[in-house]
C-alpha cells in the first residue's frame, strides 16, 4: 500500500471538490490582481525558471498573487520534479523534514513523491530527516499543489521539505543539497511564504518592500539582517533563503517581482493585513 498524505485544507483554504477547485483557480488567474488570463502550458518552453516564491494563504486572499507565479511557470514549460520548501507552522515533526515516498492527495487527484530525488537530497544534506509527521497538518506546501495540478495534471513529481528550523546556515545547506540533486534534472523549486503578518497596510508595505529588495538582490544574508533588524513576520524566510542559495548555484541571472499585494488590497480592510509576493528566479 502506497502512503497517501490526505489534504488538511481542502474545503478551507481552497475549494473541496474538483469542479469548484478548478473554477476557483481559474478565477485566481482571471482576477484583477492576477495575470487576468488562463495560462497555456508551453510544452516546449525554454525552462529558464529555476525557482519561484509563492504565498500560501487561502486562495480568496493570496490566490491571485500565486497565480502570477504559476502563469510564469506555465509559459516556461513543464518541470519533471518540483521541490517545495515550506515553513512548518504546526511545530510537529523534525526540524527539517522530507516525505520520501507515496502520494499527496488533493481534490484534483494524486501527486507522486519523487522518491529517488528525495532520498538523494537526504543523502546530500545530512541535516534533513525523513519525517511524515511534520507534513500531516501543514498547509504551506499543500496549497501549492492544486495550482501545479491545474497546469500539469499528474505529469510531474514532487519533493516536499518542511522547515521548522529556519536559521541561515541550515537554509543554505538545504539549498546547496537540492541544487546538487536537481542539476541533472528538469526541476524547479517553489519556496512557500507569506510576507508581513497582521500589521496596518502602510507598515506591511514598508516591511515587505525591504524583504522583496533583499530577495530580488538574491542576497540571503541581507534577507536575514532585514528581517531581524525590523522584526519582520514573514513566515518562510528559511525556504526563501534556501531557494536563493540554490538559484545562484543554478546560475540564475535575475530575480523578478511578479506581484505584491496584501489581504487589505483584496478585502478592503487595511487595519491588519498580511502581505503576499510572487517572485521568479530565471537563468
Amino acid at each position: 500500500m502506497a502512503k497517501v498524505r490526505r489534504p488538511c485544507q481542502a474545503g478551507a483554504f481552497y475549494a473541496g471538490t474538483a469542479e469548484s477547485l478548478k473554477r476557483q483557480i481559474e478565477n485566481c488567474f482571471l482576477h484583477e490582481f492576477g495575470p487576468r488570463q488562463i495560462p497555456e502550458v508551453v510544452k516546449t518552453g525554454p525552462r529558464q525558471v529555476v525557482g519561484l516564491v509563492c504565498p500560501h494563504a487561502g486562495y480568496m486572499f493570496s490566490g491571485p498573487v500565486a497565480a502570477h507565479a504559476y502563469y510564469k511557470l506555465a509559459s516556461d514549460g513543464k518541470p519533471d520534479v518540483v521541490v517545495l520548501f515550506g515553513p512548518n507552522h504546526t511545530g510537529y515533526g523534525s526540524a527539517l523534514a522530507v516525505m520520501n515516498e507515496g502520494f499527496w492527495h488533493t481534490p484534483l487527484g494524486d501527486v507522486e513523491i519523487d522518491a529517488e530525488s528525495a532520498n538523494q537530497i537526504v543523502r546530500e544534506s545530512r541535516i534533513i530527516d525523513v519525517d511524515d509527521s511534520a507534513h500531516r497538518f501543514e498547509h504551506s506546501i499543500e496549497v501549492q499543489l492544486p495550482f501545479l495540478q491545474f497546469l500539469y495534471g499528474s505529469e510531474f513529481k514532487m519533493v516536499p521539505i518542511c522547515f521548522l528550523m529556519q536559521d541561515l546556515s541550515s537554509a543554505r545547506e538545504v539549498g546547496e543539497a537540492v541544487a546538487k540533486v536537481l542539476t541533472r534534472k528538469n526541476g524547479v523549486i517553489i519556496a512557500s511564504s507569506d510576507m508581513t503578518h497582521y500589521e496596518p497596510q502602510e507598515s506591511a508595505e514598508r516591511k515587505d518592500k525591504m524583504v522583496i529588495e533583499a530577495v530580488i538582490a538574491m542576497d540571503e544574508a541581507k534577507l536575514y539582517s532585514v528581517i531581524e533588524a525590523h522584526r519582520i513576520s514573514a513566515c518562510g524566510y528559511g525556504p526563501i533563503a534556501a531557494l536563493i542559495t540554490a538559484a545562484k548555484i543554478f546560475g540564475a541571472k535575475e530575480a523578478k517581482l511578479l506581484c505584491h499585494k496584501t489581504s487589505g488590497d483584496v478585502i478592503g480592510d487595511y487595519s491588519s493585513v498580511v502581505g503576499y509576493a510572487a517572485v521568479c528566479f530565471e537563468k
